[in-house]
């Protein structure tokens, strides 16, 4: 995505960039645009040679106590083990600054995290190149990962004032949805937001008798997309980057957003059995639980109505609305035809 910015934009972060690594020790290397989302996220070279991240926050998207949560959480996690970005420090031993509003930006933070090395499992809307067969090697240790990821964070205690979003049911289908409400948003016709509306009501019904059954909930990732699943040199690894969604949730969300984008894959069976075995490898996961599993990806495709809606600046944006809203009530129709 971010190779189709248009080249003002692209020289206006790179100035943004060069500004925010004044902060800490690097190579006097051009800041290079990786991936432009949620954040703007530089690759830059530190004082030592080693690659780094570079992230500059979306304004109004985190305030500072939930962008330190953030990397506190990732910390833990390196800490306990699991192959994630940690925090590097500026040179005056901070993790985060605060970049001044100007002509270009408003007030935003940076901050700089440590290179995963690694290539993404794939990209959203492009099959899978990878065989079959290493697919269902490679799903099993998403979901191994998964589970040691969700066991870190029942074992850690965060620290006081620790901020993150909740992915409860108020975030999903409340009144103000983390990722905006996709049943009430700019590019919906009447049958989409009479269709919206009425499969929130239902959704809201679903969610709240499943959760009286006592459904596992803790700190998720929640954004665990084909694009923040890195493969690394060790086949028997993987390594998951970008927590800047990660908060309390529910487990299966973190399932359901890693099977969805591949449900249109041949191997799909296949896959979903693998990540639910590697799971179960490290976590319990009950049949019960699995169950409800198709909820959630009902409720996990909705969210990518609501974010695309409030961000009409992305390419193809209005295609893929219209693409997202067909999916999610088809979706939902098969649910309702299976229950």
């Amino acid at each position: 995505m971010a190779d189709q910015l248009p080249q003002s934009i692209r020289d206006a972060l790179q100035k943004r960039a060069l500004e925010a690594i004044a902060h800490w020790p690097v190579q006097a290397h051009e800041p290079v645009l990786m991936k432009y989302r949620e954040n703007a996220v530089f690759r830059i070279t530190l004082e030592d040679g080693q690659f780094a991240a570079l992230r500059l926050h979306r304004p109004g998207y985190h305030d500072e106590t939930s962008l330190r949560s953030e990397l506190h959480f990732m910390a833990a996690l390196k800490l306990g083990g699991l192959n994630v970005p940690s925090p590097v420090a500026t040179s005056g031993r901070q993790s985060l600054v605060r970049l001044p509003a100007h002509r270009h930006f408003a007030e935003q933070h940076a901050d700089v995290v440590s290179w995963v090395d690694g290539t993404p499992l794939g990209q959203s809307g492009v099959p899978l190149s990878i065989p079959a067969e290493r697919q269902v090697e490679i799903f099993f240790c998403i979901g191994r990962d998964m589970a040691t990821m969700h066991n870190l964070a029942d074992a850690w205690q965060p620290p006081e004032r620790f901020r993150r979003p909740a992915w409860d049911a108020e975030g999903l289908v409340g009144e103000k949805p983390l990722w905006g409400r996709f049943w009430d948003c700019a590019g919906l016709s009447r049958d989409d937001t009479d269709a919206l509306s009425a499969l929130r009501g239902e959704l809201r019904h679903a969610l709240a008798e499943a959760s009286g059954h006592g459904l596992d909930y803790g700190l998720i990732h929640a954004d665990l997309v084909r694009e923040n699943i890195f493969l690394t040199e060790n086949e028997d690894s993987v390594a998951f980057i970008d927590f800047d969604d990660a908060g309390h949730g529910f487990r299966l969300f973190d399932l359901a957003t890693s099977l969805l984008k591949n449900r249109n894959e041949p191997a799909y069976p296949a896959i979903e059995k693998a990540l639910i075995s590697g799971y179960r490898s490290r976590r319990e996961l009950s049949d019960a639980a699995l169950e409800i599993l198709p909820l959630f990806m009902v409720l996990r495709s909705l969210t990518y109505i609501g974010w695309l809606a409030e961000r009409p600046e992305i390419p193809g944006a209005t295609e893929r609305l219209a693409r997202y809203v067909n999916e999610s009530l088809e979706m939902a129709r098969k649910l309702n035809a299976a229950a």
